[in-house]
């Protein structure tokens, strides 16, 4: 298996750093930020071999990518619509992502979108266009008008993946980190900044020590892509753009070249 992280910054990329972004076995993206259009062809990848996109909140930062997103295959990578993709979402979701389809292309998107894009709006159950995966849908803490949630994903192997989406401290990642072999993790803001919406050095210090045999792995950092936030544990690796990482079946994660 294998975790690509197309993109590490938070919602200013900082220096070095486009916003967060990560792609799971090639063909499941978290989310649809804005520069979703220059991560994939700087990696490479059309946005026809995306099959499954999970959305965890509305801020800006991690959905207005999706109208460019769907512009893009209807009319340069996927034109006859071959491959639909499947979104999961919360309920209420899907009208949500076409009323932002149709503020940024009216009567070019929604028109047909029903042909080009499936919405799963259930809490649980195998991951569409990903039969090896399944996933269930948390809630987290954030700007609750976002409706923030993260997605805990197991594969058939028995791996355990958890995205913490944007969050704070809370019970539900507290409870879950034990049981992840890899908790996808963001560190948005440093310390002394006045949120319990974001998790920090000292709050993901304080997790991934209580979770020794977890991997972390931080993203939508604060930081330039040159900066390390010193004294993180060990278990903590702090990301940046282009970084992919494969996640073995016995919970081992190793960098590749």
């Amino acid at each position: 298996m294998e975790v690509y992280f197309l993109g590490s910054g938070n919602a200013f990329c900082p220096d070095g750093r486009l916003h967060s972004l990560v792609l799971i076995d090639n063909k499941m993206l978290v989310d649809a930020p804005p520069t979703i259009i220059p991560q994939l062809k700087r990696a490479n990848i059309s946005p026809s071999e995306i099959n499954t996109m999970l959305i965890t909140h509305w801020h800006g930062d991690h959905i207005f990518g999706f109208p460019f997103f769907i512009l893009e295959r209807k009319y340069i990578s996927d034109r006859d619509a071959s491959n639909i993709l499947n979104v999961h979402l919360h309920k209420g979701g899907s009208e949500r992502l076409e009323n932002i389809s149709e503020l940024a292309f009216p009567k070019t998107l929604t028109i047909d979108m029903s042909s080009r894009v499936k919405f799963c709006e259930e809490g649980s159950g195998q991951v569409a266009g990903c039969p090896e995966w399944q996933y269930e849908r948390f809630e987290v803490e954030h700007v609750p008008e976002t409706e923030p949630h993260g997605y805990q994903l197991q594969h058939n192997s028995g791996l355990t993946i958890l995205h913490c989406g944007d969050s704070g401290p809370c019970r539900e990642i507290e409870d879950r980190a034990s049981g992840a072999d890899v908790v996808i993790i963001e560190v948005g803001v440093p310390d002394g900044v006045p949120t319990e919406m974001h998790y920090k050095p000292s709050s993901i210090s304080e997790l991934a020590n209580k979770n020794p045999g977890t991997t972390f792995l931080a993203t939508h950092l604060f930081t330039a892509a040159n900066e390390k936030i010193p004294n993180l544990p060990g278990n903590v690796i702090q990301v940046t753009d282009g970084d992919k990482f494969t996640l073995n079946g016995d919970g081992s994660v190793g960098k590749m070249a």
